[in-house]
């Protein structure tokens, strides 16, 4: 089991639902400091439980973006939880503040593993927005595959959720975050067992990002097509009104098989192109060949190019 440290609070939800904006309200309390992705300490992990074997994590962790850009230290004696604890501690210790949270995306039910009193704040978005986020972001070529990471977290989370105490869970949704944010920090800090600050709203002075936006909140309807929102109420409807977001109102449509291949060829057809935009042809290929002849070592100096090249297009979030 680990080491004895403060139950974290993690924040879960599917990339591109406004868990980089509740990140750094909670971070800028005087009292709460926050990783964000910390993926790192559950992706390897197997989902039965199993640990990873260290020498293989310590090697994935060596180019491990998030993870060298947190600036953590390994500490070769501990066991894996001590290990992942280790990295709560050391954020802790650096910014000199009692209660640590973690945002983490992917693989979250993997977390009770290691800390089964966590909280868990659980966001979630207007999958209409989210995809085409993830369409804008590169990782997606068509607002059908975009779905992907909403439908991955809303699912993790519907099996999680029944097996966390209902006192430490608290599930939020994106537009009430930025069109009520006093209430909803206030609903957040309750929770977490802090007093809303003030503070909270102060990431606007060392992040480049703004206030929230409550304009922005309904801007998929102008962004996207008539077609595209049918593609997406097509594909998650009815999880979608379970979320509690109204259709649009749009004929609903059907898609053959066909229509689903071309979608996902498209949209994989599209990654590639955006990856060779974005990196370059010659570090695309070098970090394909060498993943696929598994050589750690070659494919080292590619991951860690296209991994400065990434940070270069980031905007400030910590």
């Amino acid at each position: 089991m680990a080491p004895s440290l403060p139950s974290p609070v993690f924040l879960v939800g599917s990339e591109r639902s406004g868990t980089t904006l509740l990140r750094l309200m909670l971070n800028a309390h005087p009292e709460i400091t926050w990783l964000n992705e910390f993926e790192y300490a559950v992706t390897m992990m197997t989902d039965e439980g199993d640990y990873p074997n260290l020498s293989d994590y310590y090697a994935w962790l060596d180019t491990h973006r998030i993870f060298r850009m947190s600036k953590m230290t390994i500490d070769r004696s501990l066991t894996y939880p001590e290990l992942v604890n280790s990295f709560l501690q050391q954020r802790m210790d650096t910014f000199n503040k009692p209660i640590i949270g973690a945002t983490v995306h992917h693989h979250f039910e993997r977390l009770l593993k290691i800390w089964p009193d966590a909280k868990f704040i659980h966001v979630v978005r207007d999958p209409r927005a989210v995809s085409r986020s993830c369409v804008v972001k590169g990782w997606a070529g068509n607002v059908w595959v975009g779905l992907n990471r909403w439908i991955e977290a809303e699912n993790i989370w519907e099996r999680l959720a029944p097996r966390i105490a209902t006192e430490n869970k608290l599930e939020l949704r994106y537009s009430d975050l930025v069109e009520s944010n006093h209430a909803v920090l206030t609903k957040a800090c309750d929770f977490i067992g802090v007093a809303y600050s003030e503070k909270m709203l102060e990431y606007v002075h060392t992040t480049d990002y703004g206030l929230p936006d409550p304009n922005l909140v309904q801007s998929w309807k102008q962004k996207l097509t008539k077609r595209e929102i049918q593609l997406v109420e097509a594909r998650v409807g009815r999880k979608m009104v379970e979320r509690g977001f109204a259709r649009s109102g749009y004929a609903p449509i059907q898609l053959s098989l066909l229509d689903k291949f071309y979608l996902k060829a498209q949209s994989w057809a599209a990654g590639i192109v955006f990856r060779i935009q974005r990196y370059g042809i010659g570090l695309v290929i070098g970090d394909l060949v060498t993943r696929k002849l598994g050589s750690r070592r070659l494919n080292r100096s590619f991951k860690l190019k296209m991994n400065q090249i990434q940070l270069s297009q980031l905007k400030k979030s910590w």
